[in-house]
């Protein structure tokens, strides 16, 4: 197969993703962000990347968003929410982060293929998203490609989704947002 059909196979494949994730858990998520005071976002691996540009895009919204582990990021507070992106909802280091999240009162989002994973139980907000795990083992949903593939970039469209439907209900546009856009380059 040529590198663009395996463009379009992946095309097809995040096409199909979008009838699969629930609009109600999609919303929770957005009323979660726009009623909380700061936002923290945290991921690992892929998608940890996935996670900062989530954070990047809120921030252009204005809203105080911050990266996990960052030198700049401030304590997290019970008015606080923090949205964990992990397909396994078990990589120990987002599962502490969980717990302590929830000792300090604030409220967890997770975006997962496994809402019943450990993080899951700590969660005040699950979206479902699918996607195969990293070791691709049988959980009914295939894709062509390797590993977490799949869901990581279901991740970031998803992330995407979610700042329009924000910028929707805040009355934003991309010009208001491009105003907040690094300029020092």
């Amino acid at each position: 197969m040529q590198t663009t059909q395996y463009l379009g196979e992946i095309i097809k494949e995040l096409n199909r993703t979008a009838d699969f994730i629930a609009d109600e858990e999609a919303e929770k998520l957005v009323n979660g962000i726009l009623e909380s005071k700061k936002i923290f976002v945290a991921g690992a691996g892929r998608s940890g990347f996935m996670s900062k540009s989530f954070a990047m895009r809120m921030m252009h919204m204005g809203l105080d968003a911050y990266v996990v582990g960052e030198t700049i990021t401030p304590n997290l507070e019970q008015d606080d929410i923090l949205i964990i992106g992990s397909g396994s909802g078990e990589t120990r280091s987002l599962v502490s982060m969980a717990e302590k999240a929830k000792n300090l009162g604030a409220t967890i989002a997770l975006v997962t293929i496994f809402p019943e994973s450990t993080i899951g139980q700590l969660a005040d907000i699950i979206v479902k998203l699918p996607g195969s795990p990293k070791d691709q083992s049988d959980n009914g949903y295939k894709t062509i490609q390797p590993m977490g593939s799949l869901f990581e970039q279901t991740l970031l469209l998803f992330y995407d989704a979610i700042i329009l439907r924000c910028m929707e209900k805040k009355g934003l546009d991309s010009n208001t947002m491009f105003k907040r856009h690094a300029n020092l380059e």
